[in-house]
């Protein structure tokens, strides 16, 4: 079965998306005949692109997860090299699009998320010393980011 945990390990973010499109422009190339749809014309654009597999298709929508939690994991990455360099939560949420509130509540979600994944493997996520030294670089979001550390 298909599904991102087993695709994961297999791709880098750069890897998966490539993958990621190769099905998507496969997919949208797909003829209607192929689709199950009745050709109405021989030249309603027919380019004689197969149409995906259930497992592609499949392979397709868990790939646009691994995507998307690779991408989440580089973002807040990110976010702790941006407060390294002294960036303020202000900062840091204009540069991601979304409140100075929002971006440090994001970010402790994912402090979190990462304590929990190493709980429960032993070594994945972040240890409680990490997790210590990800909050004290994350500081505090009242006020204007008295607490940012220093690069």
């Amino acid at each position: 079965m298909v599904t991102p945990e087993t695709l994961d390990g297999r791709f880098t973010l750069l890897t998966a998306a490539a993958r990621y499109d190769a099905l998507r422009v496969r997919d949208a190339l797909a003829s209607p005949a192929a689709l199950g749809a009745q050709e109405e014309d021989d030249e309603a654009g027919d380019y004689g692109a197969p149409s995906l597999s259930p497992q592609e298709a499949l392979e397709m929508l868990a790939l646009g997860e691994v995507i998307a939690r690779k991408a989440g994991y580089g973002r807040q990455l990110g976010v702790r090299s941006a407060r390294a360099a002294g960036a303020s939560w202000s900062q840091i949420g204009a540069a991601l699009g979304v409140s100075k509130q929002a971006a440090w509540e994001t970010h402790g979600r994912w402090i979190d998320d990462q304590a929990e994944q190493h709980r429960r493997s032993g070594y994945q996520g972040l240890d409680a010393d990490q997790v210590a030294a990800a909050r004290a670089l994350a500081g505090r979001c009242e006020g204007e980011d008295a607490g940012a550390a220093p690069a």
